[in-house]
C-alpha cells in the first residue's frame, strides 16, 4: 500500500540530495515562520501542525541513516524501522538557535504529545509546564552599508514584559498566596483518554501552572508583570547583511521560568556608489580617453574615504580593478573582501575646433 505521508523534501521545500547544513538553515528558517507563537490564537493549533510536520522531516533528513534509507526506500524504509519516538530521539534541536531559548519550550510543548522529551532528558516537560518561559520578542533597525561593513552601536528601544514590582512577579496581591490548583491538584496538566491511549493536555483552570490565585495583585492584574519601555545599546558585527538575525539572549519578556530573547532583524540601506557583492564592493569610475590611452593615476573612493589608483595605458572601458581588503569583513571567518573598480571610458559629446583637429591627425597617424 503507498504511503499517504508528505514527501519529506517537498515539506522541508528542498530538492532530493540536499547536504545537512542547507537543510538544517532551511529548518531554521521554517520555524521562524511557522512558530506557534508567531500566529495569531485562531492559526495556532494549524501553525502546531506544520510546526511537527517539518520538525519530523527534519529529524529523519539531517541523520545520515535516516536519510539513506529514505533516499532508497520512501516512507516504507523509514516506518519499518523507526517508531516516532526514534525518529525524533536522534535528532539535533537543541543548536538551531544557538542553544535554549524560548523555542526549546515549544518543541517540549508540542511533542509531548508523543510521551518523550527530545532534549534527551536535559529539560523537564513538567518544570516548563510549571514555570513558564517568557515569550521571544522580534525587532528590526535599518543600518548603512558602512555600519554593515564596520560594524556599529545602536540604540533601539521596544517595548517588553518586566516583573511587577508591587506583588515580586507572583501576581497575587500583596500579603496573599497562591494556592494549589483543585482541578489538577498542582500537577499543571491533566489526562484524558481510553484504554491505553493516554493524553496530558495543559490544565485549563492554572494554564499549567499547578496554582492559582485568589486575590490578585491589582497594579499586574494578577498577570505578575507589566509592560514597560526597555532601552537597549546593542552592537552589531562586522559583517551583517540585510535579513541577518541577531539573537540577544534573555531580553524579550519576562516570565516565571526565565526571560525570552529578542531577535533583532537587520536591514542594510542601498549605497549611493557601491554595490554588496558578498564580501566584496563594486562601484564604477569614469575617465577620459586620453587618460585611458596614456595611463593615469586616479582617486576612488572607499567606505572609509578616498584611495588613489594606478590605471595602466591602454586601459579599456569595463576594466575592472581589485582594491585588496577595501571590501567587507565577513562574519563567520572574519576575511575581509575587496573592492572592486570599473572603469568607463568617458568619450567628449562636444569638441572644440582645436580638439576636432587633434582628434583627426591622430586618426590619420
Amino acid at each position: 500500500m503507498m504511503s499517504t505521508k508528505k514527501d519529506y523534501y517537498d515539506i522541508l521545500g528542498v530538492p532530493k540530495g540536499t547536504g545537512v547544513d542547507e537543510i538544517k538553515k532551511i529548518y531554521r528558517q521554517l520555524v521562524m515562520k511557522h512558530h506557534p507563537d508567531r500566529v495569531p490564537e485562531e492559526k495556532k493549533k494549524e501553525a502546531e501542525e506544520r510546526f511537527k510536520e517539518i520538525s519530523e522531516a527534519y529529524a529523519v533528513l539531517s541523520d545520515p541513516k535516516k536519510k539513506e534509507l529514505y533516499d532508497k526506500y520512501g516512507h516504507a524504509g523509514i516506518d519499518s524501522r523507526y517508531t516516532t519516538e526514534d525518529i525524533f530521539r536522534g535528532a539535533d534541536f537543541s543548536d538551531i538557535f544557538g542553544g535554549g531559548g524560548g523555542f526549546g519550550d515549544i518543541f517540549e510543548n508540542i511533542f509531548s504529545d508523543f510521551g518523550f522529551d527530545i532534549f534527551g532528558g536535559g529539560r523537564s516537560r513538567r518544570r516548563s509546564a510549571r514555570m513558564q518561559h517568557g515569550e521571544d520578542l522580534q525587532l528590526q533597525t535599518t543600518i548603512s552599508l558602512k555600519e554593515a561593513a564596520l560594524g556599529a552601536e545602536k540604540n533601539v528601544s521596544y517595548y517588553r514584559y518586566e516583573a511587577c514590582d508591587k506583588c515580586s512577579g507572583t501576581g497575587a496581591a500583596p500579603g496573599s498566596k497562591k494556592i494549589t490548583c483543585p482541578t489538577c491538584k498542582g500537577a499543571g496538566s491533566v489526562r484524558s483518554g481510553m484504554g491505553f491511549i493516554s493524553i496530558a493536555q495543559t490544565c485549563p483552570n492554572c494554564k499549567g501552572s499547578g496554582q492559582i490565585i485568589q486575590n490578585p495583585c491589582r497594579n499586574c492584574s494578577g498577570q505578575g508583570r507589566v509592560r514597560l519601555r526597555k532601552n537597549l545599546k546593542i552592537n552589531i558585527p562586522k559583517g551583517v547583511d540585510t535579513g541577518s538575525v541577531l539573537r540577544l539572549k534573555d531580553e524579550g519578556n519576562y516570565a516565571p521560568g526565565g526571560r525570552g530573547d529578542l531577535y533583532l532583524y537587520i536591514a542594510v540601506e542601498p549605497h549611493p556608489v557601491f554595490k554588496r557583492d558578498g564580501d566584496n564592493l563594486r562601484c564604477k569610475v569614469k575617465i577620459g580617453v586620453v587618460k585611458a590611452v596614456l595611463g593615469t593615476e586616479i582617486e576612488v573612493p572607499t567606505l572609509t574615504g578616498r584611495a588613489r589608483m594606478k590605471v595602466p595605458p591602454g586601459t579599456q572601458s569595463q576594466t575592472v580593478f581589485r582594491l585588496k581588503n577595501k571590501g567587507i569583513s565577513n562574519l563567520r571567518s572574519k576575511h575581509t573582501g575587496d573592492e572592486l573598480v570599473e572603469v568607463e571610458i568617458e568619450v567628449p559629446r562636444k569638441l572644440s575646433s582645436r580638439q576636432k583637429k587633434l582628434y583627426s591627425e591622430l586618426d590619420r597617424l
